[in-house]
C-alpha cells in the first residue's frame, strides 16, 4: 500500500500476554490477511452495505458528475485565460504586446486598476489550481489510499459491498520534531491511547459509538458515511473485497468491524456490543425507543434536515459514554436543553416535531 505506516506489525507480534481491558480484545488470527497490510496510525471501521447495486450507481452517478462538472469548467477557464498567460510570458521575455505597460507612463489609478485586475486574475487562477483541480486528480488516480475510480473499477457495483473507513485527526496528530522508530525527524504520530488513559477512552468510544450506529451504517448507503471524523479507505475497500471473493475470509466478518494497534497488545477489536447503553440488545424497551428513533428521523427528512437528525444522535451518544452518563434527570434535562436549543438554531421546534412524528412526550424510558 501506498500508505505511510508508523511501522507494519504483524497480528502475531504482541508484547504482552495479558488480556486487553473491556471492551478491546484481541483481533483473531483469522483477520491477519487484512490488518497486516494496515497502517498502525489510524482505527479502522468496517460494515456491509446492504443497499441494492442499482442505488449504488445512483449515488455514485453524483461525484462522477460534479468531477466531470470541475474538469470541463477547468478546461473553459484554460481556453479562455491561456493567450492572456502566453501574452505576459512573452511581454516578460521582452516582446510588447497589449498586455506591456511601462508603470512611469501611467496615471497612479491606470497603475492600480491594471495592478488590482491582475491580482485578482493570479489568485483566483492559484485557488482553483491548489484547492479545486485536486478534486478530479484525487477521484480519479490518488494512491495515497486508493481512488474511488479505481475502487469501482476493480470491485463493480453489488448489492453487498464492504466498506472500510479510517479515523481522520481525532485518534492521531502529526508531530514533525518527533522520532519515529530511532530515525530522527520524522513524521511520527500520536496516538489516543484508549486502553491506559480513561479521557481517551471516552473520547474513542465517542466516536465510535457514533461511526458504528445502526442509524447510520444501515439508513445510509457507505459512500455517504465520510465526514469531518472518518474517511473511506478505497485501497482496504478492495483488498477485503478480494480477500472475501477468494475465500480468504468471510463476508460475515465484515458486518461490524473496528480495528486499531496498540503498542502492548497489537492488533485489537472492540466489542461494540459492550458500548451500548441502558437496557440489553433486542429488548422490547430497546425495539419502542427504535421505532420512536426511526420516526423522528422520518419527519426531519421530510423537512430536509436530516443533518439534524445525525447531530442529534452524535450528542446523545457523546454523553453517553461521558461520567456518570444520561442516568440522572438533571442530566438528561441538561442535554435536552442543549438539544432543543440545537433545533431552534435551524428554526425547528424540537418537542412539537417530536410531539408530532412519535406521539409522546420523550425518548421510551428517558
Amino acid at each position: 500500500m501506498a500508505t505511510r505506516r508508523t511501522g507494519k506489525v504483524s497480528g502475531a507480534r504482541k508484547t504482552s500476554n495479558s488480556n486487553p481491558p473491556a471492551p478491546f480484545r484481541r483481533a483473531p488470527d483469522s483477520l491477519e490477511p487484512l490488518y497486516d497490510q494496515l497502517s498502525t496510525g489510524y482505527v479502522y471501521t468496517a460494515h456491509i452495505d446492504g443497499k441494492p447495486a442499482s442505488f449504488k450507481r445512483k449515488i455514485f452517478s453524483v461525484p462522477i458528475l460534479m468531477n466531470i462538472g470541475v474538469v470541463l469548467l477547468f478546461a473553459l477557464r484554460v481556453w479562455y485565460i491561456g493567450p492572456f498567460y502566453f501574452l505576459l510570458l512573452q511581454s516578460a521575455l521582452g516582446t510588447a504586446n497589449e498586455t506591456t505597460f511601462i508603470a512611469k507612463d501611467l496615471a497612479w489609478t491606470q497603475l492600480a486598476s491594471v495592478v488590482l485586475r491582475r491580482s485578482f486574475t493570479f489568485m483566483l487562477d492559484l485557488l482553483l489550481a491548489v484547492f479545486v483541480w485536486p478534486w478530479p486528480i484525487e477521484f480519479c488516480f490518488g494512491t495515497k489510499h486508493g481512488n474511488p475510480v479505481g475502487w469501482r473499477t476493480q470491485i463493480g457495483f453489488r448489492d453487498k459491498e464492504i466498506y472500510v473507513r479510517r479515523s481522520r485527526s481525532w485518534y492521531s496528530s502529526p508531530q514533525r520534531n518527533a522520532v519515529l522508530d530511532g530515525a530522527g525527524g520524522g513524521g511520527a504520530t500520536v496516538k489516543l491511547d484508549p486502553l491506559r488513559d480513561p479521557d481517551a477512552r471516552r473520547l474513542y468510544v465517542a466516536y465510535i459509538s457514533q461511526a458504528t450506529s445502526p442509524l447510520l451504517t444501515q439508513q445510509k448507503t457507505g459512500y455517504l458515511t465520510m465526514d469531518g471524523n472518518w474517511d473511506l479507505d478505497w485501497n482496504m475497500m478492495v483488498l477485503a473485497t478480494h480477500l472475501v471473493d477468494r475465500k480468504e475470509l468471510a463476508l460475515e466478518a465484515f458486518t461490524s468491524l473496528t480495528l486499531l494497534h496498540h503498542d502492548d497488545y497489537g492488533w485489537l477489536v472492540t466489542d461494540l456490543k459492550m458500548l451500548s447503553v441502558g437496557s440489553g440488545e433486542g429488548s422490547v424497551d430497546d425495539d419502542i425507543r427504535r421505532q420512536q428513533v426511526f420516526k423522528f428521523r422520518d419527519a426531519l427528512v421530510a423537512l430536509d434536515k436530516e443533518d439534524l437528525f445525525y447531530r442529534w444522535i452524535e450528542i446523545i451518544q457523546f454523553e453517553a459514554t461521558r461520567p456518570g452518563g444520561l442516568g440522572s434527570p438533571e442530566r438528561q434535562a441538561e442535554v435536552a436543553k442543549q438539544v432543543r436549543e440545537l433545533f431552534q438554531e435551524k428554526g425547528v421546534d424540537f418537542d412539537q416535531l417530536w410531539a408530532n412524528a412519535v406521539g409522546t412526550d420523550g425518548l421510551h424510558g428517558m
